[in-house]
């Protein structure tokens, strides 16, 4: 069961499409609200979960990445919920092939996870569990700067073959959950940026390095372990959020 909270759930928008049956896991479709449009998005939820991670990727990539996906269902594997949504309206997708004009708009992508992470905070069922982010490319850049803009609110994030150099050392400074730095021994120049960024960070924080990994983590067996790694992350320190609870709140 999730930890009680002290304060009452805010009303929310409707779930849209009804959970696939299954005995293990929820599978929905659901839709953001973005002004008179919406993001797409896939949310899971495993029975007996113990938070939720939304996904951040590059605006190159979509919520249909094979990569994220094979992420997702290690996370699952491992009683975690996800969230996998598009960051780019249909239409801003269409613009984005002709001009890249938003691959790298960070402002743009950090805006829309704070929506996305305000939309799951008002929703029953949801609100109530830790958050993580995962974030990939300039995705991690945007993770990074909604988790220090959220107050708190997000218990761990994990930044995997990302940009988290693009954040800024002030954001890096500021945030205060639990990050894990996830790079390709292979790939030297990206962790010479992941190094310059992860010596800003002041939270609990934790580089690896995945062997033999080059950029996108291509071989099945560098995906099994950075899966592996991300998922043993966000379990530790979403228990942690639950133990930090006061026992009225968690019993």
């Amino acid at each position: 069961m999730p930890p009680k909270q002290s304060r009452p759930p805010p009303d929310s928008p409707e779930l849209f499409a009804p959970p696939l049956p299954g005995a293990a896991l929820c599978a929905q479709e659901v839709r953001i609200p973005l002004g008179e449009t919406w993001l797409s998005g896939d949310l899971v939820t495993p029975v007996g979960m113990s938070g939720l991670v939304l996904f951040a990727h590059g605006s190159e990539s979509g919520r249909h990445s094979a990569r994220h996906r094979q992420v997702a269902a290690r996370l699952h594997q491992a009683g975690l919920g996800t969230l996998l949504f598009d960051l780019l309206t249909a239409q801003e997708v269409q613009a984005d092939i002709h001009t890249a004009e938003h691959r790298f708009n960070i402002a743009l992508l950090t805006e829309r996870m704070q929506t996305a992470t305000l939309w799951v905070l008002k929703q029953p069922g949801l609100w109530e569990w830790p958050l993580g982010y995962f974030g990939s490319s300039t995705g991690s850049a945007a993770a990074l700067i909604a988790a220090a803009r959220m107050d708190g609110r997000l218990a761990a994030v994990v930044s995997c073959d990302g940009r988290p150099d693009l954040a800024g050392p002030v954001v890096l400074a500021s945030i205060s959950a639990s990050t894990l730095f996830i790079v390709g021994d292979a790939n030297r120049h990206l962790q010479t940026l992941n190094l310059e960024a992860f010596g800003h960070l002041q939270c609990s924080k934790k580089m690896a390095l995945v062997a033999g990994a080059t950029r996108l983590f291509e071989d099945s067996g560098s995906m099994h372990e950075m899966s592996g790694q991300a998922a043993e992350w966000f379990g530790l320190h979403f228990q942690q959020a639950h133990l930090a609870l006061p026992a009225s709140q968690s019993d």
